[in-house]
């Protein structure tokens, strides 16, 4: 390994950095099985064609309320929507919809391929509003790690352009979690890069920091105090990059990488209390 390999991989080994990362996947299992059992939900509704092209449904109470699209992590390679159901119960209590997008996991899917795959999520989405009775003209995306670069791609994408019945603004607002925004340094991150096989042809096309956001819609960004430099470096990065529209990050002293995800799901959090509401003022 030369220098710039090691930095990288030690630097973005979130779970190498976490030495309790096993209860906390154990904890997260637990708590959405437990959702899974007792709230109201359609599961693995077919968005595509691939095994992976699934999403979870959280109603709201009421009809016609926003729809909160949240996308795991799990650098592209690992985990399941499943695994995120604890997310959905606070936001349905207060009144809004909420999806878990699945996707096809690396390396039997390439990052592009990935990012189209959520393309066609979001468009299914909106195109089946009426069918599950949420508002398709208020799409919130969210996302945490490789989770937050999709949900970044997602606001970065022209949609007018990917179909002509869609609008250039189906995204109406993003909440970006410990993001990879700009993908350059991945390629140098070996334990990840044996399966995404990135190339520094990939990097431009698949690294929202270095694209313009097509529209105004706001975000939110957020990462641990207790993360890498790297991490806090690609949360500044997008945050600069589409700076008129970036209305805050929000500090989460003595978080992780992983232990952000509780905060969005706490009532409680300052970081839930941001994601309400950014949800509640998008008309």
């Amino acid at each position: 390994m030369n220098d710039r390999t090691d930095y990288y991989s030690q630097q973005y080994n979130a779970r190498a950095s976490i030495p309790d990362h096993p209860y906390i996947f154990t904890r997260w299992l637990k708590e959405s099985m437990q959702v899974r059992r007792s709230q109201p939900a359609l599961f693995d509704i077919t968005y595509g064609d691939a095994s992976g092209e699934r999403l979870d449904f959280f109603p709201a109470s009421r009809g016609d309320a926003p729809l909160l699209v949240f996308i795991h992590g799990g650098w592209w390679r690992s985990l399941d929507k499943a695994d995120f159901s604890f997310v959905a119960p606070a936001y349905a209590r207060a009144g809004f919809n909420v999806a878990l997008t699945n996707y096809t996991l690396a390396p039997h899917a390439s990052i592009a391929e990935i990012v189209q795959q959520q393309l066609r999520a979001l468009a299914w989405l909106y195109r089946n509003a009426d069918n599950y009775d949420f508002n398709r003209d208020r799409i919130v995306v969210a996302g945490h790690s490789a989770g937050a670069h999709l949900a970044a791609m997602m606001m970065a994408a022209h949609w007018d352009i990917y179909g002509s019945d869609l609008p250039a603004n189906l995204v109406k607002g993003g909440i970006l979690m410990s993001g990879l925004y700009d993908l350059d340094p991945v390629r140098y991150a070996d334990f990840v890069n044996v399966d995404l096989k990135l190339t520094e042809e990939d990097v431009p096309v698949l690294s929202p920091a270095l694209m313009p956001q097509p529209n105004t819609a706001p975000f939110i960004t957020a990462y641990g105090a207790l993360e890498s430099d790297e991490f806090r470096r690609q949360t500044e990065l997008i945050a600069n990059a589409w700076k008129p529209n970036h209305r805050a990050d929000v500090p989460l002293p003595g978080l992780n990488h992983l232990t952000i995800c509780d905060a969005f799901a706490d009532p409680d959090h300052p970081l839930y209390k941001a994601t309400l509401e950014l949800l509640t003022e998008i008309q």
